[in-house]
């Protein structure tokens, strides 16, 4: 019997893999002089300071708390002293808080368990599971760097009956979460098991995209080996999915792995599911089993401009300037006129090269005059292939229309707020009508017509 392999039922494109760093192992990226770290690398509240200019810090302490429910620790990325802490522009120039720290060595706070050591028995006491993730600030690494403590304690009335995990990459060129698989496969697990322990849920299904069968290879040899050490390792799938983007969307993998729909405005939780990805079952891991908070995550650097021998995975301390990974990397190779923070398709464009790497940064992205180039724009033709590739089901064309004339009840009626912006529907329009950038704007403004609404 053919081996089933699974989908989103909705829309979607196939994009060329142009998975060029794949084969490159995953190296550790030289520290900087100073690193600039971020008060706002996580979704919801900025985390405030709680250092001071000129104190010493060791790598692991914590310089930042929570500042609300949806918030998270900010811990150190290296050992030194705090120069300032005040606005720095991010990559898209903003300014945000960040804290600045001369790099003096490379000591580490007491009680973070450096080995390399696999440890596999879990807590008994969900409670210190939970707790530990929160105080290591792990956030997901998905993209959303939602905080993980959150996600893990479903509100009351609400369950979850199976726990995703994404393993999917489907964006083009992006490797991180594919060299993780292959490299620390053990450590995934582990941390897998613990969510699904937290969640208290029997099935968990690891979804990873069949353009990737080594990643599949290795995490089925692991998790073959962990469970043979009890119960908590039990009810782990590894499900091959069908390449296509967006797959890693969490309400495409709820689909494509359970065929349930989650809900117009609705979370994960609606349709019974909680969905991680590989990279926050690391984090989760090294939070829980080795006490390391969250200041280390998995970049590719790469693109077709770059030459093979330039092409790299790198493990990167957050606070690193994109200035100094480009540097560490070659410079800047010729014929790139754009760099890209992610992947083509949901990546941001970098305008601030001394801008810093955050706890979810997953790529730096090169791209050529031709592959930037915009074509002239022409008139809608009517063909529909928005419409066809749309993974939410959205008319993208009609809500071009509406927010042409700032129709926001129209806009609103149509669920322009359940758009994803993924990008599918520039991606296929003929036209070269750019529908993702019309269609993000006018969902900013109807999203803040619904929040600004009395809760009942």
């Amino acid at each position: 019997m053919a081996q089933i392999r699974n989908t989103f039922t909705i829309g979607g494109i196939h994009p060329a893999d142009c998975k060029l760093s794949k084969d490159c192992a995953i190296e550790v990226l030289p520290l900087p002089e100073k690193v600039y770290v971020s008060m706002a690398q996580h979704l919801g509240a900025p985390a405030t300071p709680i250092v001071a200019v000129g104190d010493s810090v060791k790598v692991g302490q914590v310089i930042a708390q929570p500042t609300g429910f949806i918030s998270a620790f900010v811990h150190s990325p290296v050992s030194g002293t705090v120069k300032s802490i005040g606005p720095r522009p991010d990559l898209a120039g903003n300014k945000v808080n960040h804290i600045e720290i001369e790099v003096e060595g490379d000591e580490w706070a007491e009680g973070i368990d450096l080995s390399s050591e696999l440890v596999s028995t879990l807590p008994e006491d969900n409670a210190v599971i939970v707790e530990r993730i929160k105080a290591a600030g792990v956030v997901g690494l998905g993209g959303a760097t939602f905080p993980t403590h959150v996600k893990l304690c479903p509100p009351p009335g609400k369950t979850a009956d199976i726990l995703i995990i994404n393993g999917s990459e489907c964006e083009p060129y992006l490797t991180s979460d594919y060299r993780i698989m292959l490299e620390r496969s053990s450590e995934i697990l582990v941390g897998v098991a613990l969510m699904k322990k937290v969640l208290g849920v029997k099935q968990c299904v690891i979804g990873v995209e069949d353009n990737k069968p080594r990643a599949i290879e290795s995490l089925n040899e692991s998790l073959s080996a962990l469970q043979t050490l009890g119960e908590a390792y039990q009810g782990i799938e590894i499900r091959p999915l069908l390449k296509k983007y967006p797959q890693g969307g969490e309400k495409q993998l709820i689909d494509a792995v359970t065929g349930r729909q989650v809900p117009s405005m609705g979370l994960p939780i609606d349709a019974g599911a909680v969905v991680q990805n590989v990279g926050t079952a690391l984090a989760v891991y090294e939070a829980v089993q080795k006490n390391k908070p969250l200041i280390s995550n998995v970049l590719s650097v790469t693109g077709d401009c770059l030459p093979e021998s330039c092409q790299h995975n790198y493990q990167y301390r957050i606070g690193i300037p994109y200035r100094h990974i480009i540097e560490c990397a070659g410079g800047m190779p010729e014929g790139a006129v754009k760099v890209i923070s992610g992947g083509p398709m949901m990546g941001k464009a970098i305008a601030n090269l001394d801008a810093t790497t955050q706890k979810g940064t997953s790529a730096v992205l090169f791209l050529t005059e031709e592959q930037t180039r915009r074509k002239s724009e022409s008139a809608c033709i009517r063909c529909g292939r928005c419409l066809d590739a749309c993974p939410m089901g959205l008319e993208p064309y009609l809500l071009k229309k509406l927010a042409d004339v700032s129709d926001y009840a129209a806009l609103e009626e149509n669920a322009i707020q359940d758009c994803i912006e993924c990008g599918c529907c520039l991606y296929s329009c003929p036209a070269y009508i750019p529908l993702l950038d019309i269609i993000r704007g006018a969902k900013a403004d109807v999203m803040k017509i619904i929040k600004s609404r009395p809760r009942e």
